[in-house]
């Protein structure tokens, strides 16, 4: 470990894991493909090296004319060359993250920022009470959710092959091998790697809601079920410890999911596989209890001739069926047994469990997960009572807050639908009633008979009336949702969102629904079953949202209904298609405006708020470092209360290995700690001077976008053609349609798609542009002090700062050489170089006013570790993007065989593996 002193040697841990597994793949490649054509794609390699290392542009020209003298063969091998090697690089980059943690904490360095230990500290020395955080986290809710957002190119065949990688070389980094070990090890990595290679990268076949639900409960098990307990146990003994009492937390954080519940534009989620999505959620979470339980059984071996049992474990193991002499001495065993088979029953009850295979033997299910916390803190109490507390402390305790926060329902699963649907059923329903033209009533008379409808007994719905396809859909999942509720509990499906809200009535459409299936009621006795959320998406929306709440508010009714919810309103805030619709500097501030607005008005009401960030994994859809990003959140708009959602390839990338899911699910909740302490409230945070320059800037930058992607002639062709937005679209990476309804428009395209697409010709245009025309102007305005007064924005603001960090990420990922190439794929020679060459210069303006702004040299230049990182990838992303082109032009041309659509594929693959925030 010595060499971790040395600050030139201490990424030498990561270039041997790199070597090593560079040399498995190419030995691999040697043996199926032949030293042939690894000699090509090794010279491919040295090519891009010399291009992007040593800026040697005929190495540049030379690279184009070999790329373009490859094989069919060449090129499918060469861009799984690459695309693996992508994928493997992450992998060590992920296990080097862990190593320098590690070392640092062994070495006695200071908690790392971002920590559970650095804010508990931090709070600590701001004079933050413990009893203040303890009361905080007792009201609070924490969650990332995840999305079947499709941006995840890669099967999980394959990323069950990188996790193995990753605990090989986890086993080589943390033990000392000895030769034979070392030799097993070494084979165990090469049969993977060839698994990798012989198997397919792509999806021969289109990917299913079910399968989706799979990949989603594949994190469950890895990851969140094991590391979520122990986060809760760690901040309940800091805690302790700093009150100098036991602390006992309540389920403050969880993992939330959409995976089965989100049918805005996804007609494949039907009643049957939401119903599916509960069934088969349930079923991983007692898959665990069974194995945790059986686990338990073996290991609490105490003797009652050795120890004094409380009454209450004895009751239980009484219960169990099976009562073999070997177990008469010993009442743990039999009473993890008899728990142990009660959870077997309860299975069997709510769905399928391990099918036929374990018999159940009688036993009695469990009523509620309650009632099975209870028999395992009867026994954690009892272990305690005789002096074996620590015997409790250890898998016991992490179950027993398992079942506590994961309940037998495994995960809180969202509806989400368009309020145009919502809308269309209310009118049907009315309408075949014999009731009011809906349709033709102005907001304030649906607002009217809506409120009307719910205060009523008398159901809209009746069996004696046939309604139309859609509307018999939705109303066959709203009766789905309340059999959820009946069969796992109301915390199985807790929250209904409305895309595109736009008015007061879109919410209480909604509650009207509820209430035809008994989840909503305000007569005779008020109850909400489920939380009723807006979500805001476009730059009008978020700019009128503060007005619909209020007005929502003012609805004693509507209070009724939060009340029945705890007195929260959750609203969700989309980070996607306000940046389609205004770029990213505007979107990134309206998004701010409205969080301050809506944090006076949830005030003025005496509502506690709760935001939703409908985040991506790019920039250009609200991403970036989580811990960063809830820092910059407006003072008063976290207050312990967060959700996150989590899509596409960064799941994997957050959650696949169990040590890095457990940082970012503690860096979520180190966040929101000391976000909800702000050291000064909104009006203190931000002076007018501030806002008043923001709002200046993105006033100009939103008018450069409108004018380049709404108002510029043939932009749509050009965005169509230079992109492989049609290729991406034949991908088998999700279950839901590219766009929400056929047309050519940019309004109706999924924000995710437009993103995607231009990750992959390398411009990221949805992460920056616009901001360089802003920062001109206002130079051009202002003159040079311009420049001194956004630097000092940078230096002491964190919304400007994070906004910048952000896209100069993006900017260094961006590539205009290559981008360049793409417009070749243009048909008409003048729209390509009219359009790109306006692009290309609002891309210099951006970079030059990154840099001047930061005062850095280069782009990244305070973030060493990805400019490593990046620059190291480049030689095998660079030449992927070349072989993309050529293989879209003839694809475009005609050439439309398997084999060339499969090798555009596997670019776009290796693309998004070495870009990993693109989707």
């Amino acid at each position: 470990m010595a060499l971790y002193d040395n600050a030139a040697a201490k990424d030498l841990p990561l270039e041997q894991d790199l070597d090593l597994l560079a040399r498995l793949l190419a030995d691999t490649i040697r043996a199926e493909a032949g030293e042939d054509t690894l000699k090509r794609i090794e010279a491919v390699r040295e090519l891009a090296a010399r291009f992007v290392w040593e800026g040697d542009s005929g190495a540049a020209d030379e690279l184009a004319r070999t790329l373009g003298d490859l094989s069919d063969d060449d090129t499918v091998a060469l861009a799984r060359a690459f695309g693996y090697f992508s994928h493997l690089s992450n992998i060590a980059e992920d296990l080097h993250h862990n190593r320098r943690r590690r070392y640092h904490r062994i070495q006695g360095s200071k908690p790392q920022r971002g920590s559970l230990v650095h804010s508990l500290e931090d709070l600590t020395a701001r004079g933050v009470p413990a009893e203040a955080i303890k009361n905080l986290v007792a009201s609070a809710l924490i969650a990332p959710v995840l999305t079947a957002h499709p941006t995840e190119v890669q099967r999980k065949t394959l990323l069950d092959c990188e996790r193995t990688i990753a605990r090989a070389l986890t086993m080589r980094d943390r033990q000392a091998l000895t030769p034979e070990e070392l030799e097993e090890n070494d084979l165990a990595l090469k049969r993977v790697v060839l698994t990798l290679w012989q198997t397919r990268e792509i999806r021969a076949f289109k990917l299913t809601v079910k399968d989706e639900i799979e990949n989603g409960l594949s994190y469950f098990r890895s990851t969140f079920l094991k590391q979520l307990p122990r986060i809760y146990i760690d901040l309940e003994d800091r805690l302790a410890a700093l009150t100098g009492a036991p602390v006992e937390l309540p389920t403050f954080m969880h993992v939330g999911c959409w995976i089965g519940g989100d049918r805005d534009g996804n007609p494949n989620v039907t009643p049957d596989v939401t119903l599916h999505a509960a069934a088969r959620q349930a079923a991983v979470a007692f898959d665990f209890y069974f194995e945790e339980a059986t686990k338990l059984e073996g290991e609490l071996s105490l003797s009652s001739r050795m120890i004094e049992v409380a009454d209450a474990v004895r009751q239980i193991a009484e219960r169990s069926p099976n009562q073999p002499v070997s177990r008469a001495e010993e009442p743990y065993r039999r009473a993890m047994a008899a728990i142990r088979q009660r959870i077997l029953a309860t299975a069997h009850l709510l769905g399928k469990f391990r099918g036929e295979i374990l018999p159940f033997e009688g036993a009695e299910p469990y009523g509620a997960s309650t009632e099975l916390k209870a028999d395992l803190l009867a026994v954690a109490e009892s272990l305690e009572r005789h002096g074996s507390a620590l015997l409790a402390s250890g898998r016991l305790r992490r179950l027993i807050r398992a079942v506590d926060v994961f309940g037998f329902h495994l995960a809180p699963l969202d509806m989400r639908q368009h309020s145009g649907v919502h809308e269309k059923v209310v009118a049907e329903l009315f309408e075949r009633a014999g009731l009011e033209n809906y349709l033709a009533l102005d907001e304030a008379g649906r607002r009217k008979v809506l409120l009307r409808e719910l205060a009523s007994p008398r159901l809209l719905v009746t069996p004696y009336v046939d309604y139309s396809e859609e509307t018999a859909k939705e109303l066959a999942i709203l009766r789905t949702a309340a059999e959820v509720h009946r069969k796992y509990g109301a915390a199985a499906l807790p929250n209904y969102i409305i895309s595109n809200a736009q008015s007061v009535s879109d919410l209480l459409e909604v509650a009207v629904l509820l209430s035809e299936v008994g989840l909503v009621a305000l007569a005779p006795d008020t109850h909400a079953d489920l939380n009723i959320i807006p979500l805001f998406e476009t730059i009008p929306d978020l700019r009128g949202c503060d007005a619909i709440v209020r007005e929502l508010f003012a609805l004693p009714q509507w209070q009724q209904l939060v009340a029945a919810r705890g007195g929260v309103q959750e609203i969700m805030l989309g980070y996607s298609d306000s940046n389609k619709d205004g770029g990213y500097l505007t979107s990134n501030w309206e998004l701010y405006k409205a969080e301050v607005k809506l944090v006076e008005v949830f005030k003025a009401a005496g509502v506690q708020m709760r935001l939703f960030h409908g985040r991506g994994g790019s920039v250009g859809r609200g991403g970036g470092p989580s811990f960063d990003a809830v820092l910059a959140q407006p003072a008063g708009s976290v207050a312990g209360q967060i959700r996150i959602t989590e899509q596409g390839e960064i799941i994997a990338a957050k959650y696949s290995d169990a040590e890095i899911g457990r940082r970012n699910l503690e860096t979520l909740l180190a966040a929101t700690l000391t976000a909800s302490f702000p050291a000064a409230t909104a009006a203190e945070a931000d002076s007018p001077e501030q806002l008043a320059l923001m709002e200046k800037l993105s006033g100009f930058a939103y008018r450069e976008y409108r004018d380049l992607v709404y108002a510029t002639p043939d932009f749509i062709t050009y965005f169509r053609e230079a992109t492989p937005i049609s290729e991406i679209a034949k991908l088998n990476i999700g279950s839901r349609p590219a766009a929400r309804k056929p047309s050519n428009s940019i309004a109706d395209l999924r924000a995710i798609p437009w993103v995607f697409s231009w990750a992959q010709s390398r411009l990221m245009l949805p992460g920056w542009y616009g901001f360089g025309t802003a920062i001109e102007t206002y130079r051009q305005e202002k003159g040079e002090a311009a420049i001194e007064e956004l630097a000092a924005l940078y230096r002491d603001w964190p919304f400007f700062r994070v906004t910048i960090s952000n896209m100069e990420m993006v900017l260094a990922k961006s590539d205009i050489h290559l981008a360049s190439r793409y417009t070749t794929l243009v048909k008409d020679a003048e729209v390509a170089a009219r359009i790109f060459g306006r692009i290309k210069a609002e891309w210099r303006r951006a970079v030059d006013a990154v840099l001047a702004i930061t005062g850095h040299k280069e782009l990244l230049g305070d973030n060493p570790l990805l400019a490593r990182s990046l620059k190291n990838r480049l030689p095998y992303l660079d030449p992927l993007n070349h072989m993309q082109v050529d293989l879209i032009q003839r694809f475009r041309e005609g050439d439309e065989s398997e084999d060339v659509l499969y090798a555009i594929h596997l670019t776009i693959n290796g693309i998004a593996a070495g870009l990993r925030n693109s989707g």
